[in-house]
């Protein structure tokens, strides 16, 4: 109970503006938070706040949200700041009622939109947020963030109707540049409008990048000019024998906009040269036998494996990432490697300096899973660890190795960040392999410390795959992605210092009627003090 009351004074004192900086902060990591003591209810607005804020100071009266609130972008503002407004203006309707007109110019109380790019501490997603009865001021070195800004400013506002924003400052910025979930489409098809729902998701809590798993045993899902059947017959299956489904170009084009909009960045994953079934089962001739096998509706992994002697494989390669580097306006192609089983280690190494070279003529930067370490990492490769704490000695080595070679890692350790394990025994959907993830442990661990020898500077950010073997629905990937997703989130946005799990859980538990005012059917933790 002492460390309780020292947050409760520290919760005070926050209020007053006598303290700058946020109150998460202050207490040890790992603190157990008890259900019943100081329900979310009886936090401050601003210690509500998620991701956490690098810094919050709360002071003197507020700004009075309603019916005459304007947006104002600034006269002359640019084409993307008046969209910025615009965009927020949008999310700030639906739960308001209010009109919300946005308009030119600075003068007048509302909801100012400025940038300024020499403003110091920001970086290029960070911001400044001020409030006072005159008005709410937004200020950004770029549109991504005033963006982020926008972002915080809804969980500041009244959860519905007219009612003050309370007065004060925040200045923020992200620890990591990389925050991201993945989702797997090809075990289980999901259509675009349920990826673009994820987005608006995902961007409310500041992740930025989305990595979209296209191909795997299962299921090809984008279309692809130069080898149409990809998608025709290799996309028309599924975990479990259902129909699957495929994405259009267009249809890619339009989520890549959308989630462009959010200003999340979209990283596509073509795996290889494993779990390529589908792909084999399409084209005969990108077998070494040139037989084609039967496409595949299983969960087993490592069984498949691209021709590694045949030049029309480097063809279809080229061919097809081409194709989908010209869809993708983000830096990044995703080239998979891992679970290559029966693809051995010499030609594993050759095949891939080829497909990383492909990445590179196309004018992208190669992502691959951690087991690329073992092989030739082309230059400035990003590698995506997903082990856990059972991974060999030998595969953590490895990635070290590569780090301390100057490659950047992107976190993704399966015991703590992989979204389809289940949280407990009784979870219906998910696997278990590596373990049970209960929200605590998806939290309560420190990025910029995890692997030994690797020293934060060399890690990009996190990720949270969700991988869809057994997640079939919507609700499915909402339960397993909710609310394990926020802590990635917290993870990859705020200071080290704020990683406590007695303050998360409160603040966890104060989203709880913005999750149920979405629609969005998460696991009820049962060591979060949620409301009800």
């Amino acid at each position: 109970m002492r460390v309780l009351r020292l947050r409760r004074t520290l919760g005070t004192l926050l209020a007053l503006g006598v303290l700058g900086g946020s109150a998460s902060c202050t207490a040890a990591h790992g603190d157990d938070a008890r259900p019943g003591d100081d329900p979310p209810a009886a936090l401050a607005p601003f210690e509500r706040l998620l991701p956490a804020p690098l810094s919050v100071r709360a002071e003197g009266p507020g700004y009075s949200f309603g019916p005459g609130t304007v947006i104002r972008t600034g006269r002359g503002a640019d084409e993307e700041v008046r969209r910025v407004g615009e965009l927020l203006a949008e999310q700030l309707r639906g739960p308001s009622g209010l009109p919300l007109p946005v308009v030119d110019g600075v003068q007048g109380d509302g909801i100012r939109l400025g940038i300024d790019e020499e403003a110091e501490g920001l970086g290029e997603e960070g911001y400044r947020l001020e409030s006072g009865p005159g008005g709410i001021t937004l200020t950004a070195r770029t549109p991504a963030g005033l963006f982020r800004a926008g972002q915080t400013l809804r969980q500041l506002v009244p959860a519905a109707g007219p009612g003050t924003v309370p007065g004060g400052t925040v200045t923020d910025r992200p620890r990591f540049a990389y925050r991201g979930a993945m989702v797997d489409i090809a075990r289980h098809f999901f259509s675009v409008e349920q990826v673009k729902r994820y987005v608006d998701q995902l961007a409310q809590y500041k992740v930025n990048t989305l990595h979209l798993h296209l191909t795997d045993d299962q299921g090809w899902r984008l279309a692809v000019d130069s080898w149409p059947r990809l998608a025709e017959y290799g996309g028309g299956s599924e975990v479990g024998g259902g129909p699957g489904g495929h994405w259009t170009k267009d249809e890619y084009r339009e989520l890549v906009a959308y989630a462009g909009e959010r200003y999340v960045d979209v990283v596509p994953e073509i795996d290889m040269p494993g779990h390529v079934n589908a792909a084999l089962a399409s084209y005969a001739e990108l077998n070494c036998d040139g037989k084609a096998p039967e496409r595949y509706t299983g969960t087993k992994v490592g069984f498949s494996s691209l021709c590694i002697g045949k030049e029309r494989t480097y063809e279809f390669i080229d061919e097809v990432l081409g194709e989908l580097a010209a869809l993708t306006p983000g830096r990044y192609l995703h080239i998979g490697g891992d679970e290559a089983h029966v693809t051995p280690a010499a030609d594993y190494a050759a095949f891939m300096d080829r497909a990383q070279a492909v990445v590179g003529r196309y004018g992208k930067t190669v992502m691959g899973w951690h087991q690329l370490a073992a092989a030739r990492p082309a230059q400035g490769a990003v590698l995506q660890y997903w082990g856990h704490d059972k991974t060999s000695a030998a595969d953590r080595a490895a990635v070290v190795a590569a780090a301390k070679a100057g490659h950047r890692l992107v976190l993704s350790p399966a015991d703590r960040l992989y979204l389809d394990m289940k949280y407990e025994a009784a979870t219906k959907p998910g696997l278990a392999w590596a373990g049970y993830v209960p929200v605590r442990r998806a939290y309560s661990w420190n990025p910029g410390a995890y692997l030994a020898g690797v020293p934060e500077s060399a890690v990009l950010g996190v990720e949270a795959p969700l991988w869809t073997e057994n997640v079939a629905t919507r609700a499915d990937w909402e339960l397993m992605a909710f609310p394990r997703v926020l802590g990635l989130a917290e993870l990859g946005w705020s200071p080290a210092g704020a990683l406590d799990w007695a303050s998360y859980s409160r603040r966890l538990a104060a989203q709880e009627p913005r999750l149920d005012a979405q629609g969005i059917g998460f696991y009820r933790a049962p060591d979060v003090p949620w409301a009800q």
